[in-house]
């Protein structure tokens, strides 16, 4: 299972997550067509693919503006549990949580009573079949304006 999460432009916190169980291919972008739509000017309208090689997620940049993971480009990369990649420069940005595989779980987990209640999965949380309309994102910018303190040419 992998977990994508859309992170506050400013403050880093999650503002909406999407949980895929068994799918291979993971497309995010403006189009409505993809598993994840983000409304954003420097979002591509196809601009970034996950995709599942073996037990491993790689990151795939299909955007004009680029995908970026620690604000280098990257063309493709291995994906890395937590992981936050950015959508443009300034764009988007996702944190991913993978899951860890069934065949790891612990002796000690499987000794748990059965009784014990299973917690309800977070508002905040949205599973594929969940995801029917595009997100919105605030217009903000992390780039200073032309001719504000702070701005190079």
């Amino acid at each position: 299972m992998i977990t994508l999460t859309l992170l506050h432009p400013i403050k880093s916190t999650p503002i909406q997550s999407w949980k895929f169980d068994n799918e291979s291919v993971i497309r995010i972008g403006r189009a409505t067509d993809n598993n994840v739509v983000l409304y954003s000017a420097v979002v591509s309208r196809h601009h970034v693919e996950l995709r599942r090689v073996g037990l491993q997620w790689k990151i795939i940049n299909l955007g004009t503006n680029g995908t970026y993971l620690k604000g280098s480009p990257i063309t493709q990369v291995t994906a890395e549990d937590g992981v936050i990649f950015s959508l443009a420069r300034s764009g988007p940005q996702i944190q991913i949580h993978l899951a860890k595989s069934k065949s790891k779980v612990s002796a000690d987990s499987q000794k748990l009573p059965s009784d014990i209640p299973v917690p309800e999965t977070d508002a905040d949380t949205v599973t594929a079949e969940d995801v029917t309309k595009p997100i919105p994102l605030p217009q903000t910018s992390l780039e200073p304006e032309v001719g504000k303190k702070g701005y190079r040419s």
